[in-house]
């Protein structure tokens, strides 16, 4: 299978920054996308940012402008930088991957366990 492990979470105060970082190992074949979503308290889960093998990026409304998603594809890799904090920032990020674990298999979605990010006010 394929594990998504994320790191850089944190407590930051409005304004601030802070660095998500995640990587992906296992059986990995291919990975087609991998991104950032988030869900805070009684919200349901919502897309943050993804980034294509090609490299294009998809971002929330709510975040263009002040998060920013890169990545190594040949290190299974994805980051999120982020700016400008805001309270209403405040959630678990899940880390997120589509891809394959062989040549005939199907697509997969794989999930990160999820990073605190907490922005006080």
């Amino acid at each position: 299978q394929v594990q998504l492990v994320e790191s850089g979470g944190g407590l930051v105060q409005a304004g601030g920054s802070l660095s998500l970082s995640c990587a992906a190992s296992g059986r990995i074949f291919r990975i087609d996308v991998m991104g950032w979503y988030r869900q805070a308290p009684g919200k349901q889960r919502e897309l943050v940012a993804t980034r294509t093998s090609g490299g294009s990026t998809n971002y929330a409304d709510s975040v263009k402008g002040r998060f920013t998603i890169s990545g190594d594809n040949a290190k299974n890799t994805v980051q999120l930088q982020m700016n400008s904090l805001k309270a209403e920032d405040t959630a678990v990020y899940y880390c997120n991957a589509v891809g394959r674990t062989g040549t005939w298999a199907t697509a997969q979605v794989f999930w990160g366990k999820g990073t605190q990010v907490i922005v006080s006010s």
